[in-house]
Order: structure tokens, then sequence, then C-alpha cells
């Protein structure tokens, strides 16, 4: 069993890992599985990422953060091309 997945209804589907030709060693299969799941989005330890707050800066769209050296300066003059 490779793991459990939940879809957007919130119901479970159990992802299968099958080995069709060869004979991988358990360490060869743990590396797949790793590469299948980070590659998936499947939510492996069951943990659910804390919302970001619209409210912060860093969520705005095109919020500048603080004026640098000179800023002040530079708003009076007029603009360089």
């Amino acid at each position: 069993m490779l793991g459990v997945d939940r879809d957007s209804k919130g119901e479970q589907h159990v992802l299968e890992l099958q080995v069709l030709a060869g004979d991988p060693s358990a360490e060869e299969i743990a590396a797949v599985t790793v590469v299948l799941l980070s590659g998936s989005g499947a939510d492996v330890a069951g943990e659910v990422p804390a919302p970001v707050s619209r409210w912060r800066a860093s969520a705005i769209p095109g919020a500048a953060g603080r004026p640098g050296p000179g800023a002040w300066r530079a708003s009076a003059l007029p603009a360089q091309r």
C-alpha cells in the first residue's frame, strides 16, 4: 500500500504500488514511494498547513515593503528615465 488520499468530498482512496517486473530491494521501493508521494501532492503526514491571513502585507499583491535609503528625497525629484 502506498498511502491514503482524500478527495474533495473527504472520501478516502487507497493508493497502491505494484511491482510488475524485476526484483527491487526494499530501499528501491522506499525511494520510488517517496518520489511518487512527493510529486502527487498527497499529504503524507496528515497535517494541514495553517491558513495565511489575507491581511498580512505579504499576502497583498503589489504591496511594497518599507521605503529604502533616500526614498523621501527621491519622491520629490523628477522621474529618471
